[in-house]
Order: structure tokens, then sequence, then C-alpha cells
């Protein structure tokens, strides 16, 4: 800090002086007081019994509501991973997709190659059934079965 900083703090502290009012101020400020409008204070309501078990009627409520829709089978405790739904669709979709390529015949010299893709992705399914969470693994499906269905196309093709 500089020194005419420090300069101007001194002075501003020598110029600091406590004031008495001129006047006691409480009678005015209790007299404002009670000229204002008072509202009347509302009773309590007493806690009934019914207030208590609230909470707990709800609780049991929802609990047979949630006990209900697992009786039903709405709720499937041991639904299948959405990851694994996905994995089966794609899969159905691809050999769909092969069998209408193969029917037109494929070259015997790709054969070790498709098998190699098909392989790797028997692999890939049982890895996503060991971790139906891994999203990564479907993405891999997918290369794998788009890799197979243009292999295959440019066999049939040419």
């Amino acid at each position: 800090m500089n020194t005419q900083d420090e300069s101007l703090r001194w002075r501003l502290r020598a110029m600091r002086e406590d004031m008495a009012p001129s006047r006691d101020l409480w009678p005015d400020i209790a007299a404002r007081i009670a000229e204002a409008p008072q509202s009347p204070i509302q009773p309590v309501e007493p806690i009934t019994r019914s207030h208590r078990i609230m909470p707990w009627a709800m609780a049991a409520s929802a609990l047979l509501a949630l006990g209900l829709a697992w009786q039903l089978g709405v709720m499937k405790p041991h639904a299948e991973p959405l990851l694994q739904r996905e994995a089966a669709s794609l899969t159905r979709d691809y050999q769909g997709a092969v069998a209408e390529l193969e029917s037109a015949g494929t070259p015997p010299e790709i054969a070790p190659a498709l098998a190699a893709l098909d392989r790797s992705a028997a692999q890939i399914r049982s890895a996503i059934d060991a971790d139906p969470n891994a999203r990564f693994l479907l993405d891999q499906l997918r290369r794998t079965y788009a890799r197979r269905l243009a292999l295959t196309q440019r066999a049939v093709m040419t």
C-alpha cells in the first residue's frame, strides 16, 4: 500500500467521534408500535389422530400398489436389460439380412472371413450376456455385423 492511502486512512480514523442522540428515541418507537394495527393471533389447531396416521396410511397405500403391480406382472424384477434386448433385435435384423444376401450365393473364397466375423459376433453376444450394461459391446456388435453384411454384399454383387 502506498503512503497516500495510509495517510488518508489515519485522517479518517481521526475524524471518528461517537455522538449520543439528542433525545431518548425509545418512547417514539414504542408509541408507533402501539399504534400499528395488530392482527389477532390464530389459535393453533391441535394434532388429531388422523393427522398422525396420514403418513403411515400413505406409505401403506404405496406398498400395496407396488405389491399388486409386482404380482400382476406389471413390474418384472428380473427383466432383461435394455442393452440385451437391443442386441437381440440387432441380431434378428442381421440374420434376416444375411439370409437374404446369401440366398443369391456367396463365393467359397470369402467363407473363412465370414466365419471369423460370425465367431466374433458370437463372442460379443456372450460378453453382452456376461455384462449387460456395457454399451461399448453393443457398438462393437453393430460394427461387426456391418462389416459382415458389407463383405457379403460385396461378394454377392461381384
